[in-house]
């Protein structure tokens, strides 16, 4: 009787305590003055084809 009351009780201080945790909003676009002009991606404009294909080929 004891564990399950201790297991309720950290359950329910988990999901308690996580409606205070909230994310950060995202950065405007090119809002710091990037390398570059214009509108790029929020993500920079990286390329993501070598990161896909090694992604791909581990899997």
């Amino acid at each position: 009787m004891k564990k399950a009351i201790i297991k309720t009780t950290v359950t329910a201080a988990m999901v308690l305590f996580s409606f205070g945790l909230f994310a950060q909003t995202p950065p405007h676009p090119n809002s710091g003055g990037g390398p570059g002009s214009g509108n790029t991606p929020v993500g920079g404009g990286a390329p993501i084809g070598g990161g896909l294909m090694i992604m791909m080929a581990l899997g």
